[in-house]
């Protein structure tokens, strides 16, 4: 092989998929979104003390601390699919969760994501039954604008999950491709997981 041919075969090889830089592009544009609803949580915060007072008591902390491990753990269980990906295993070779493919890690990945949701569904009718809804006052408005973007946002990456996975078991061979797709996927889901953990630590540790 000449020199010019292996430059231009490891051109090829390392060149960033487009796929790639251009979900890291609109991460980017989701980033500017949340830091805007973070700023509108605090604007409010520091015009209305008393109305956090008297409503942050209603937040059952244990509860979310365990909904947020759940959405941590999922994140964790995404990266495990995309190293699976990347060794281009679609699927698991045993029984054993070290045989795992992407599918069994991303089908898992959903389970948790989908507990996540859930847990916010339940979460909000309970504090709805106390008194505390959308249209209540500025921390109803506050707390379900903030948490149900992001719950929107996780549902998402619930649907990317199926349709990789869905992908997966259309194609003939597992390829670069799809295992691009994966690992796009995980980029958005561990930004997800990220924005919840500062969305936690505002609204249920510094209430």
């Amino acid at each position: 092989m000449s020199s010019a041919t292996a430059l231009k075969s490891s051109t090829t090889i390392n060149r960033p998929s487009a796929t790639s830089v251009g979900t890291i592009v609109w991460l980017g544009s989701e980033v500017m979104f949340f830091a805007a609803l973070f700023a509108m949580y605090f604007s409010l915060r520091s015009n209305s003390p008393a109305i956090w007072a008297a409503d942050t008591p209603h937040l059952n902390v244990p509860f979310a601390l365990t909904n947020t491990i759940i959405l941590v753990l999922s994140s964790f269980t995404a990266q495990f699919g995309v190293f699976a990906a990347e060794r281009l295993q679609p699927r698991a070779t045993g029984k054993s969760p070290v045989k795992w493919g992407m599918v069994e890690w991303f089908l898992l990945s959903f389970a948790l994501g989908a507990m996540f949701v859930s847990g916010q569904v339940w979460e909000y009718a309970t504090l709805v039954h106390e008194g505390v809804s959308l249209s209540s006052n500025s921390y109803g408005s506050a707390f379900y604008i903030t948490t149900g973007f992001h719950a929107l946002h996780v549902t998402g990456g619930l649907i990317a999950f199926l349709l990789v996975i869905g992908k997966t078991f259309a194609a003939k061979k597992f390829g670069h491709y799809e295992a691009t797709s994966a690992i796009v996927v995980s980029y958005y889901w561990h930004f997800v997981d990220v924005v919840w953990i500062g969305l936690f630590l505002i609204i249920y540790v510094l209430k």
